[in-house]
């Protein structure tokens, strides 16, 4: 099989003439002649209106037909988090075998977590195929569009996050070859030899044991194993260290497990959601995501400790074993982590970008920008994530 190749590029240069021609430049240095059949770019609102020209002089420098890309508050590059200041991270991507399909979606919101969309990406073969997204907070409805791709789409992993730093509708550009759009979903699906590892990180480690679900109903858990839910999550908060019971008061979380078949779990293999409230009366607790009877659940904690140790851990199962990355450029990452990340959330700078270079063994070329919700798949369905760092892994497989 043909070897993939890799770029990235970073410009913290205020002036937004600077900044694009920088990364440009850059860019077309690291691809080494390379011609990549996809580009990616992020950047903060800065740079204003001359960001418009950003998808055309990057399809004309690289040779592209596919840009793809999107303002925010805060971006990530070549081992960088660019925060609360001017940045534009660039990234491309040369995928042998493999067809990139652009597709530009937009949304009617039909009200009731309902919606009607334009269109779908163009799937063709499930089995080989991903998707990356880039969405408008504003004008796109996510999670029924998730919900359509996991049922048009079973299997087929989504990566992406919503754009970030916007204060209302139109204030969001989208990059592409040809200019920029304001609204809807802009994105990509890659079809063929080069496969798109999916990690999503949602930082949280379990306090307790878990339980299944015996009584419930929409988002109420009613009972865990028989007994009140209630009764259950203070039990467990009372047997917890006062570190981990001021995390569970401040900030608790419910893990979901996704796949009904399974009996036992591992980490990544819960969907995150935030405990809502608690019922005293009915003894039961409220969940942001629908729950069902017999769906296995695991009390969780946040801090920056766990997310690092979870992020490090993941990208640690992708990064040695039994085909370690020789060659940098052979491999990149697409990172889409919360804006509650980042310096809000670690002490140190560059957490998760350090984290995907330590975690991998190798300085692949990043990029990549703080969501204001990430998307990813937690088992074989897609969903959209909070204080999450979803990877895009693209790497060298065996034959």
């Amino acid at each position: 099989m043909p070897t993939a190749h890799f770029a990235s590029a970073l410009s913290v240069r205020p002036e937004s003439a600077d900044a694009i021609g920088e990364a440009v430049e850059e860019l077309s240095a690291e691809l080494g002649g390379n011609a990549p059949n996809l580009v990616c770019a992020f950047a903060t609102h800065h740079y204003g209106s001359e960001l418009e020209q950003l998808g055309p002089r990057l399809a004309k420098a690289t040779g592209t037909d596919v840009v793809i890309g999107c303002t925010a508050e805060s971006v990530i590059g070549r081992g960088r988090e660019v925060e609360r200041q001017p940045g534009l991270a660039v990234w491309a991507a040369s995928l042998p075998e493999t067809e990139v399909r652009y597709f530009e979606i937009s949304a009617t919101d039909n009200g009731k977590d309902e919606a009607t969309f334009s269109d779908y990406p163009p799937v063709r073969e499930t089995e080989r195929s991903s998707i990356i997204l880039t969405v408008d907070p504003f004008s796109f409805p996510i999670d029924p569009f998730l919900r359509d791709l996991n049922e048009r789409y079973e299997g087929v992993p989504v990566m992406g996050g919503m754009a970030s730093g916007a204060m209302g509708p139109g204030q969001t550009l989208f990059f592409t070859a040809d200019g920029v759009s304001d609204s809807g979903c802009v994105g990509v699906v890659l079809e063929g030899a080069i496969g798109m590892h999916p990690v999503v990180s949602q930082g949280c480690r379990p306090v307790g044991k878990p339980w299944v679900i015996t009584d419930c109903e929409r988002n109420i858990v009613k009972k865990l194993g028989g007994r009140p839910a209630l009764e259950v999550v203070m039990e467990t908060w009372n047997r917890l260290p006062k570190v981990d019971q001021e995390l569970m008061q401040s900030a608790p979380f419910l893990g979901l497990a996704i796949d009904a078949t399974r009996t036992t779990f591992q980490r990544g293999e819960f969907l995150v959601r935030g405990i809502m409230g608690l019922h005293q009366r009915e003894r039961a607790i409220a969940v942001a995501d629908f729950v069902r009877r017999g769906q296995t659940v695991q009390l969780l904690v946040r801090d920056a400790e766990s997310a690092g140790e979870d992020l490090r851990f993941l990208l640690g199962t992708m990064g040695g074993g039994e085909l370690p990355i020789e060659e940098p450029s052979s491999a990149g990452a697409l990172i889409f982590s919360c804006n509650g990340r980042g310096c809000r959330m670690f002490e140190s700078p560059h957490h998760d970008a350090n984290c995907i270079r330590d975690g991998l063994s190798a300085d692949v070329p990043v990029a990549g920008f703080f969501a204001a919700g990430e998307i990813g798949p937690v088992g074989r369905r897609n969903f959209l994530h909070g204080f999450t760092a979803s990877v895009a892994l693209f790497r060298p497989t065996p034959d």
